[in-house]
């Protein structure tokens, strides 16, 4: 008795490009999707040292100290203080413009201390560091006018914008947070 022909065919349907097929498809979409960066604060860290730090003895007068609780209040050289009025309070602390005996010797040695409770809200912390750096770049753009007649930008040149940042260099020490609650 003969086969037919329809005994011979096979009901299985080839497979074997099936993987190559995905491995190209995998790569396609590899290669297409656009990888979006997250956004963040830009903070130079300072390098990493085995040495012990030196510790000398700040004046209280040149530390501008600026504390968030966990109730997202704020607390500005041991007065109570409103996010609005930090800017304005920051950039007279550095600049000392009446040469006031309780406000920083010069803007060389001002510094900023930021400090927050593990509670506070990420929000208010943002708030917080961006109107003291606000406070530092609005510095520059006046010394930048006064000195060149221009703004301070990316256009200024980089020898131009760095003499200004030498008249008020940016020192902004965080602190390390404390327990939820603890100031």
């Amino acid at each position: 008795m003969a086969r037919s022909s329809r005994s011979r065919m096979s009901n299985e349907i080839n497979a074997g490009s099936m993987a190559d097929i995905a491995f190209l498809l995998l790569i396609f979409f590899l290669v297409t999707t656009q990888i979006v960066e997250d956004k963040g604060i830009r903070v130079a860290l300072p390098p990493w040292s085995e040495e012990e730090p030196d510790i000398t003895k700040l004046k209280t007068r040149n530390v501008f100290s600026v504390l968030v609780n966990a109730q997202n209040q704020l607390l500005v050289r041991g007065e109570i203080a409103s996010i609005d009025q930090l800017r304005e309070r920051a950039k007279e602390f550095i600049a000392n413009p009446t040469k006031r005996e309780d406000l920083s010797e010069s803007p060389k040695k001002a510094i900023i201390s930021l400090k927050n409770d593990r509670g506070t809200n990420y929000k208010t912390y943002l708030s917080v560091y961006n109107e003291l750096k606000a406070a530092y770049n609005e510095l520059w753009n006046e010394e930048s006018l006064r000195m060149y007649g221009k703004p301070y930008s990316d256009e200024l040149p980089l020898s131009m914008r760095k003499a200004v940042r030498e008249k008020f260099p940016l020192v902004l020490s965080e602190a390390e947070p404390t327990a939820f609650g603890e100031e």
